[in-house]
């Protein structure tokens, strides 16, 4: 075990001490039947529950600077739990999907407040979403079959999204380290929902005479498609930026900054809920 497996197995145990002394993982466990009952795989987690003892607010503050480092662990430990709780529902290499809502203070930002000192941080973004991409499917893991030898290989593949490793390379492979022929098994790969979403600061809240800051979003999983064009949100996620490219090089400047979600709250849900009287319903 090298050091990071190291230090990702002691925040794992340092998450699941802290649910057991704080008695939240009494409250998991009826999220976790909630998500069965409507086949879901995200636990929403509120930081107020962290804040209610000393050692929760130091994981919430180290989550909310640090979601790199922290993120999997919480997400490992809240894997462990569901499996326990009941081992048929997540399938062999599924995990526990987590999103966050509550009191972010500072972090509760505009497109145009998201500035650099909240790179590689988590924040909440409220605005107004202008657009919305098409839902498609994105490759996380591939199946390959060599005739010659009649083995299975698989690969798997991350990008700037993921909370843990590097990004890997997105080419499949055509031939194996014997240089063998590969069969691309598509029924076997493994695959998510992937959507982009573009928002901007709302009207009222813009400085007179400029134009409103937009911000993108990358939505994953049961994420996508849970807003449309139009809709006042409130996005939590992690703040990144892409670095450029010039010629085949890479520059110390950022052009791309993105906010990968893991959870989306609409703000004029309930103001624009149709009311539904008995006598409509009959």
């Amino acid at each position: 075990m090298d050091l990071s497996d190291e230090v990702r197995a002691s925040h794992k145990r340092t998450f699941l001490k802290f649910f057991e002394q704080t008695e939240l993982d009494t409250e998991l466990k009826k999220d976790f039947d909630s998500m069965i009952n409507n086949n879901r795989r995200r636990v929403i987690l509120d930081l107020s529950d962290f804040y209610n003892d000393r050692e929760g607010s130091d994981l919430a503050r180290r989550l909310l600077q640090n979601p790199s480092e922290y993120m999997q662990p919480l997400v490992d430990s809240l894997t462990d739990m569901m499996r326990t709780h009941n081992p048929k529902y997540l399938k062999e290499g599924e995990q526990v999907l987590v999103g966050f809502t509550g009191p972010f203070v500072s972090r509760r930002v505009t497109p145009r407040e998201l500035l650099s000192r909240f790179i590689g941080s988590m924040v909440c973004v409220e605005g107004i979403v202008t657009k919305c991409s098409l839902v498609r499917p994105k490759v996380v893991k591939s199946v390959h079959f060599c005739p010659t030898t009649e083995k299975f290989m698989a690969r798997e593949y991350r990008d700037i999204t993921s909370n843990v490793g590097l990004p890997t390379g997105s080419v499949y492979p055509t031939r194996d380290d014997n240089g063998n022929l590969l069969v691309t098994e598509y029924g076997l790969c493994t695959y998510k929902d992937h959507q982009t979403l573009s928002m901007q600061e709302v009207p009222e809240n813009s400085a007179p005479g400029q134009l409103p800051r937009t911000v993108d979003i990358v939505v994953e999983d049961d994420l996508v498609d849970s807003c449309k064009p139009g809709d006042r949100v409130a996005v939590v996620g992690v703040y990144k930026a892409l670095p450029s490219k010039s010629q085949g090089s890479m520059n110390g400047v950022f052009r791309l900054t993105i906010l990968i979600a893991n959870n989306v709250s609409l703000l004029n849900k309930s103001a624009n809920a149709p009311n539904y009287t008995e006598k409509v319903l009959k």
